[in-house]
């Protein structure tokens, strides 16, 4: 109580200016004040024009942001000068999930200023049943775990418990509730099963869960109908959380694809939103205008749909995009048992060769092999393909792009990661103007050294941030430096119903990144992907310095972010 009592004294001593948190400088002789981030560009993460100021933090809270500076002495004095503070960013769309158990430092989203890992994009690490540990213990690639947990509120315990950089946050995996309770065959929930499902939905909204996700091209999840979805997003609406969405389309189906995904909202009542919005294959460039269309009309009728993007025109997934869902009902045994038999094989060859009504071909998206490129294998034996495009291995094989990839899928032991090039760089600039959408790596956050090295990553795992803030806000003006900045921090926070974060405001976590927004920028490649951006000096973690002048400290300030249905709120959570 008394430290509490000492940020609202400090609070309310400054906020004696234009606006709350914002005035002349705390008249408290001897304030608690440990670091005082001084004389820089404050973008306040509420879309404010930035102003000069001082950051003045206790603890792990902000206590007051002043405008003009001020003379009140702290443990810590930081020449922010030249430079932008900024509330830390927020990667709305993280697969940090193994990595953070790896290497908690978070390196390469750290360096981009990221205090906020949010994961969990239609599957979750929890809740698992004895056969889901060991498959996914038997499944690791490179990265190698003990899993130790079964719920999805232990596995953030734990990751948090084990040391990391950044703070983490999830959803709950609509196809992870779907194989806890269905296995991974195309079958449909009867009520009991999807009554059963629901629980888990409500069990993780209850542990902390942000909401309920679904990847609806993916086996088992694309075997999801529209009931069934909207039955578990309801479960979420009820405890406070949000749908979201890799939607059943987002190539020559996306438009009702989107229609979906509003139908959902209004028939569960939660909000939703779009993971990585995007007009996949050259055929479907032209569908944006239609595609904001729906979802503007569907924001004008009241509902609450956004989305979120990375900005890059190739999209990662693994080879089992480029094939139809049937092929892999029971999982990866199952179907490579298929990919065996002849006659299946010869199917499966037809099927990814032509255009599909009822599954995404991202093989056909992306134009052909030579615009697919092989990005992470299991087997060492194939890790020499790294890099390559499958038209190159499938020379080197000596058969045909498709049949290579059929053996590439056998042979590895897994669905091999991949990079699909199918964007328009027009559209991609275009989105990034946009109000509504925030912003997700749909990536790890590793580090460019040791195990990480043994795989490619996509370039926006080092680079996504960086270069929105640099190639999209400075070099190109598709939007301001202000907005971008509001939807990294305060606009998914607000979406997500996150507490205490996500604005400069006094009382929140001092989650902070201070930043030089004329230098700030990307230099991953496809080729070269393991390299750090540049431009963002230091970064704060609940209080505590985790980047200092460009190096990692070490520190391992991150905790579990929790949404509104977690039990452990003061009187409980949201859940109805």
């Amino acid at each position: 109580m008394k430290r509490l009592s000492t940020l609202i004294m400090i609070s309310l001593m400054c906020a004696t200016g234009s606006s709350a948190g914002i005035g002349h400088e705390p008249r408290s002789p001897e304030p608690a004040v440990s670091i005082a981030i001084r004389g820089g560009t404050i973008y306040d993460g509420l879309g404010g024009e930035p102003f000069l100021g001082d950051i003045l933090v206790a603890n792990d809270r902000i206590v007051a942001v002043v405008k003009g500076g001020s003379r009140v002495k702290s443990r810590l004095n930081i020449d922010a000068r030249g430079l932008a503070i900024a509330p830390g960013f927020i990667n709305m769309l993280s697969w940090a999930n193994e990595s953070l158990l790896v290497d908690g430092r978070a390196m390469s989203d750290i360096k981009q200023g990221v205090t906020l890992e949010i994961l969990g994009e239609g599957e979750s690490m929890g809740p698992l049943t004895p056969d889901m540990k060991r498959d996914m213990e038997r499944s690791e690639g490179d990265l190698r775990y003990p899993v130790t947990w079964t719920t999805l509120g232990e596995y953030l315990e734990h990751t948090a418990n084990q040391g990391i950089a950044p703070n983490v946050a999830s959803f709950v995996g609509a196809a992870t509730v779907r194989i806890h309770e269905l296995g991974k065959d195309d079958v449909d929930p009867t009520p009991e099963q999807l009554g059963r499902m629901r629980g888990l939905v409500r069990q993780g909204m209850q542990e902390g869960a942000l909401g309920v996700s679904s990847a609806l091209i993916y086996a088992p999840g694309a075997y999801a109908e529209t009931p069934e979805l909207v039955a578990l997003a309801r479960e979420a609406a009820l405890c406070g959380g949000i749908y979201i969405s890799h939607v059943r389309s987002e190539g020559d189906r996306l438009l009702p694809a989107i229609d979906e995904l509003i139908d959902i909202s209004r028939q569960s009542g939660a909000p939703a939103e779009i993971y990585h919005l995007k007009q996949a294959g050259r055929a479907n460039w032209g569908k944006i205008d239609a595609a904001l269309a729906r979802i503007e009309a569907a924001r004008a009728q009241g509902l609450r749909i956004t989305a979120d993007m990375y900005s890059y025109t190739a999209g990662a997934s693994g080879l089992d995009a480029a094939m139809p869902p049937w092929v892999q009902a029971g999982g990866y045994d199952a179907w490579v048992k298929r990919l065996k038999d002849p006659q299946i094989r010869a199917r499966v060859v037809k099927e990814m060769s032509r255009p599909a009504k009822d599954w995404e071909n991202l093989y056909l998206a992306a134009g052909g092999a030579d615009n697919v490129l092989l990005i992470g294998f299991k087997n060492p034996d194939l890790k020499k393909y790294t890099g390559k495009t499958l038209a190159e291995v499938a020379t080197a094989l000596g058969e045909s792009p498709i049949e290579a990839a059929i053996d590439l899928v056998i042979r590895d032991g897994s669905r091999v990661s991949t990079a699909y090039f199918m964007m328009d760089e027009a559209n991609v600039r275009r989105q990034v103007g946009l109000p509504w959408i925030a912003f997700g790596s749909d990536e790890s956050a590793p580090a460019s050294e040791g195990v990480f090295l043994l795989s490619n990553s996509h370039p926006r795992a080092y680079g996504n941030i960086a270069r929105l803030l640099g190639h999209y806000v400075r070099e190109e003006k598709a939007t301001t430096l202000q907005s971008a900045i509001q939807r990294l921090t305060s606009f998914p926070a607000k979406n997500l119903g996150i507490r205490d974060r996500g604005s400069l405001t006094a009382g929140n976590f001092a989650d902070l990144v201070v930043f030089d927004p004329k230098t700030i920028g990307d230099h991953a490649t496809y080729a070269q992907p393991a390299h750090y951006a540049s431009g963002v000096r230091d970064v704060f973690v609940n209080g505590i310095p985790v980047l200092r002048n460009g190096q990692a400290t070490g520190r391992k300030a991150g905790q579990v972010v929790r949404g509104a249905g977690w039990q452990g709120w003061p009187n409980g959570g949201q859940c109805h």
